[in-house]
């Protein structure tokens, strides 16, 4: 029995190629209504006609309040696909909103509150909308750890986040790049100051608050008010959140668990780099399995075990040279790697 991690994407992977995701992939159609009869109850477009659309809209299908149903939608169904006699999951992680899916993977909550928690948090995001995210490299192209290009990064955003009238701060640590929130000031003035890279960084990411800051309190404010602690429970498997730390089956406190997701996860960094090399080291898995939407949280896995040094890997090329021999990480979003997940 190949035994696994499971890590789910968080904002930003339903994209153009993903259109028609659910239509493809999702297993269980009675459960979807169920997603989309709620909301319809909210008046908002249902996830078979945002899936289903003719043609991909940045403005439609990248908003908080759409995509973050789409990526709940499409990693639990992936997640239902995974062949269960082949595969034995021995613990759930997530990058982001991918917390949200994960509490539902693992069992913490039903497949119905999860998408309560995900439509509702995505919502009052998208409502307030409250500063904005970029992302930056701290690895060069080779994927091997810059101790000195993070260290000046670091510096370069907590000098700016002490101006007067500015505000910037780590939102993620992906291991090999960081995700900065801030507001305008503050994420235009690291625009202006930090050195270009790669004829592509800094990168805006469009349709994204400030997410994993302290401007976000006021939508963690709201989400625990909306969302009673009575919807957690006790989760069926491991689940490593975005401090790295680990709650157990058996042993969680449910208050903690909804005062950690709708508190510590929205207002303070998510240390995704973190959560990937505790999963690694805690669980030592055969595989890591990315459900979809995208392929491009498998980068970030694969910075994070390089950056731990897992099973002695340095560098970009050492990852593809065990990749290749056997693979370590299967992405569902890839179709070439989907059927060593699903065994179809």
């Amino acid at each position: 029995m190949t035994k696994a991690v499971v890590i789910c994407p968080g904002r930003g992977t339903y994209n153009k190629a993903e259109l028609g995701y659910l239509g493809r992939h999702f297993p269980d159609a009675a459960l979807l209504d169920q997603f989309d009869r709620r909301r319809a109850e909210r008046g908002e477009e249902t996830l078979r006609d945002l899936d289903g659309a003719e043609r991909f809209s940045m403005a439609r299908h990248t908003r908080g309040d759409n995509a973050s149903g789409l990526i709940y939608a499409a990693s639990l169904g992936d997640y239902l696909s995974i062949d269960r006699d082949r595969i034995e999951i021995v613990a759930v992680t997530g990058n982001s909103m991918g917390w949200y899916s994960a509490l539902a993977l693992a069992g913490a909550l039903s497949p119905q509150d999860g998408f309560e928690l995900v439509n509702t948090m995505g919502a009052f995001m998208q409502e307030a909308m409250i500063g904005g995210q970029l992302v930056y490299p701290v690895t060069g192209t080779d994927w091997v750890p810059d101790a000195a290009r993070r260290e000046e990064v670091l510096a370069l955003v907590a000098e700016i986040d002490g101006r007067a009238g500015h505000v910037l701060g780590i939102s993620i640590d992906l291991g090999g790049m960081l995700v900065l929130a801030g507001d305008k000031a503050g994420l235009a003035a690291f625009e202006a100051e930090a050195a270009p890279l790669e004829g592509r960084y800094p990168m805006r990411l469009a349709n994204h608050a400030g997410f994993h800051s302290a401007l976000q309190e006021p939508v963690a404010a709201r989400g625990r008010a909306a969302l009673a602690s009575e919807m957690f429970g006790q989760p069926e498997l491991p689940m490593i959140d975005g401090r790295g730390a680990i709650w157990w089956p058996g042993a969680c406190d449910r208050a903690a668990l909804h005062g950690y997701t709708l508190g510590h996860q929205v207002t303070e960094t998510y240390d995704f780099a973190r959560a990937i090399k505790v999963a690694a080291r805690e669980f030592a898995p055969d595989l890591f399995i990315v459900p979809g939407p995208g392929t491009t949280l498998g980068g970030a896995v694969a910075q994070s075990l390089i950056a731990a040094g897992w099973r002695g890997m340095a560098s970009k090329e050492d990852f593809k040279t065990r990749q290749e021999a056997e693979p370590l990480l299967v992405s569902m979003g890839m179709e070439t790697q989907r059927g060593l997940a699903t065994g179809r």
